[in-house]
């Protein structure tokens, strides 16, 4: 079977591109690694996503989106593509346990999350160390935790993990938040919330499970020792790009596009956290799927 566009991951990047491809009428296949919604279905709450006045749970919406994409006539696949061969008219999309035909490729397997890269951390990552607090909060109930960031998604896990634990330490390597500042004002009104400014994780301490972290002030180099039960890192992605050589990234890994999603390959698109952007949010993944779409509609269309 050739289908007219394969997409590449399930996040609300994806899902938007499957709509506006099934709808379209044509033949789409969206392949996804585990489970669709990538990191807005472990997002508590989100809240400026248009439409859901008062918030909506991450999850809940990745349901809706997948249920759409289904209803409109995509197909999803669950498989991990490890390669593209883009060289002919029709495109292969190679994965771990098939090889798909395509005449179009829309990328939007966005991207992991990044590690700190400190002595300690890999050690306990399970055993203290988080990326997730919508997953892991609930064991550090009464307990203290550190969240290493300064973004929207920094700012916003340490309130929803003020709900659990007794305190909660946020550091940041900057004199000021990135983050927007509704969420700084919700941050700072929480009481179990402290901020440590200029700062930087340089160990994880512990034996069994996380003890401690040590921490370095960016200024005067000074160095403290904080103890803590468990660490919570959200300092932005990696792109998922490993499968993709050939295309141009910039510096970071991240997919160069125009504002029509094309890249640097005919016929190969890429839309959401994996492009190079901006604003990494929900709904500028959900817009950048839809524009995907629509190029390959007219890619196809003209070839």
């Amino acid at each position: 079977m050739i289908y007219d566009v394969i997409i590449i991951g399930g996040g609300p990047a994806g899902l938007s591109a499957a709509i506006y491809a099934s709808r379209a009428r044509l033949k789409t296949l969206l392949i996804e690694k585990s489970g669709c919604g990538g990191q807005m279905a472990v997002t508590d709450f989100l809240e400026n996503y248009p439409g859901f006045n008062g918030g909506i749970n991450g999850f809940e919406l990745a349901v809706k989106l997948e249920a759409q994409a289904k209803d409109f006539g995509a197909a999803i696949t669950y498989d991990e593509v490890t390669g593209l061969n883009f060289a002919g008219q029709t495109k292969e999309v190679i994965a771990v346990n098939n090889k798909y035909e395509t005449k179009t490729v829309i990328i939007a397997a966005g991207a992991d999350v990044k590690k700190l890269g400190i002595s300690g951390e890999d050690g306990f990552i399970g055993r203290g160390i988080s990326f997730c607090a919508t997953c892991d909060a609930p064991f550090f109930k009464e307990k203290d935790v550190l969240v290493v960031g300064g973004g929207d998604s920094a700012l916003q896990e340490s309130v929803y993990l003020a709900k659990f634990a007794k305190n909660v330490t946020l550091v940041h390597r900057r004199k000021e938040f990135r983050a927007a500042k509704i969420l700084q004002e919700r941050l700072l009104s929480q009481p179990n919330i402290s901020v440590i400014y200029d700062s930087i994780p340089e160990e994880i301490i512990g034996k069994d499970s996380v003890e401690s972290v040590k921490l370095k002030n960016v200024e005067n180099k000074q160095t403290q020792i904080v103890k803590v039960h468990g660490v919570f890192v959200f300092i932005g992605g990696v792109p998922n790009t490993a499968f993709a050589q050939g295309l141009s990234l910039d510096a970071a890994g991240y997919i160069i596009t125009d504002e029509n999603m094309k890249t640097s390959a005919e016929g190969v698109f890429a839309c959401g956290d994996i492009r190079k952007k901006q604003l990494r949010q929900v709904v500028t993944a959900a817009s950048d799927g839809a524009q995907a779409a629509i190029s390959a509609q007219h890619y196809i269309e003209n070839h």
